[in-house]
Order: C-alpha cells, then sequence, then structure tokens
C-alpha cells in the first residue's frame, strides 16, 4: 500500500511543490495538508498518517511540538527546515523526529527521507548534520554507559547516516542482528531513535560526522 503522507507547512508553495513530488511517486500519496502546527497535530490524530513533513517554523505550534505531540502515536515526523542550523533541531532530535532535511536539498532526498522514515532508517541532509555539529561549540558530553565492541563499531556506522542494511554488509551480520544491536543501544543510552544514538555518539566523541 502506498505511504500516506502529511505535509505541513505555512506557506501554501510549499505545500503544493511537495504534494506534486510525493504524489508522483508510485508509492506514496499526499492525505492531508496543514498550514500551522496545531492543525498538523489535529490533523494527524484524525487522519493517521505514515509520516508527517513539519516544517520546523509554522504558527501555533512549531515543527518541535509536532513532534513532541505524535511521538509513540507510529507517526514518523520528518521535520524540514530551510535553514543550514537551527537550534530547534536539537530538540526535535531529542524528541524522536525521524529525519531532518533542507528545503534546498532537491526532490530526491525529499522522496528518499520518507522512504527511509518508512524503513526505521534515519536521513539527514549532509549539510545540516555538518553544520549542527561543526557550529554547536559545545564541549563533548562524558558517558558512563559501556557498549560492547560490536555495539560500538554498529553505532559509529549509524553516525555515519547507514542504513541497517548497509551495516549488515559491512560487518557480516544479519540485518536482524543488527536491529537487536541497535535496540541494546537505545536501552543504555535513552535513545529514542537512531537520530539520538548519532547525536549521542558524535557529542561523546564516539564517532565524527
Amino acid at each position: 500500500m502506498a505511504t500516506r503522507i502529511l505535509v505541513a507547512d505555512d506557506q501554501e508553495g510549499i505545500r503544493s511543490a511537495f504534494r506534486l513530488i510525493l504524489d508522483a511517486q508510485p508509492d506514496m500519496t499526499v492525505v492531508a495538508e496543514a498550514a500551522d502546527g496545531r492543525a498538523a497535530i489535529d490533523t494527524a490524530k484524525a487522519v493517521k498518517p505514515d509520516v508527517v513533513l513539519a516544517d520546523i517554523r509554522m504558527p501555533v505550534a512549531d515543527g518541535i511540538e509536532v513532534t513532541r505531540a505524535l511521538a509513540g502515536t507510529g507517526i514518523r515526523v520528518v521535520v524540514v527546515t530551510t535553514f543550514g542550523l537551527d537550534e530547534y533541531v536539537h530538540a526535535a532530535l531529542r524528541h524522536g523526529a525521524a529525519g531532518f532535511i533542507l528545503k534546498r536539498s532537491g526532490p530526491t532526498l525529499l522522496v528518499e527521507a520518507v522512504r527511509a522514515a518508512m524503513n526505521g532508517d534515519v536521513l539527514i541532509s549532509p549539510q545540516l548534520t555538518v553544520r549542527l555539529l561543526r557550529e554547536t561549540g559545545r564541549p563533548r558530553e562524558t558517558s558512563d554507559v559501556v557498549l560492547t565492541e560490536r555495539e560500538d563499531e554498529v553505532v559509529t556506522l549509524v553516525a555515519q547516516g547507514r542504513t541497517n542494511a548497509e551495516i549488515a554488509a559491512e560487518l557480516f551480520l544479519s540485518p536482524g542482528t543488527v536491529k537487536n544491536h541497535i535496540a541494546s543501544v537505545q536501552r543504555k543510552t535513552g535513545a529514542r531513535n537512531r537520530v539520538a544514538i548519532a547525536a549521542w555518539a558524535w557529542a561523546t566523541g564516539r564517532a565524527e560526522p
């Protein structure tokens, strides 16, 4: 079945452009739109799309609030931003966003981000990742979390943006084993998803972007 998508952005032109791109895909369909964050939350709860594309800055409620409100519902939120670096991205990551993409990244990345979210992976615009880490200027955090050698290898590859299939191939593991390692890391670190695992790895110096 086609992935059902809600597009939330306060600019009608952006919503229309995203709809054209996504509806052109054989495995995707835009089922609703919202012009502000509160409408996005209410519509998502009523329509129950698979994925919400949420602008980071919207009236009434921003992309962070949308992400937080939909956490635990099974609806994946991919945050979209115009900015190469935005302090809101940190908060959205902590609340479990399923991806971060720049609006200028183009239609291919937009489509790939939706597919990655549906596959349980996370796609982040490379420019956003690098600038986010380069410009924070914060000292590295310390961590007393103890990982196994294999978990440490998996975390390093997750932080590099690798998918489960790519990690499995590189480490000669089954995708199921990779998922188990990721689940174990999430329990140990308290990370909500792959993006949070990557952020933890960067912050503690276990990996570099």
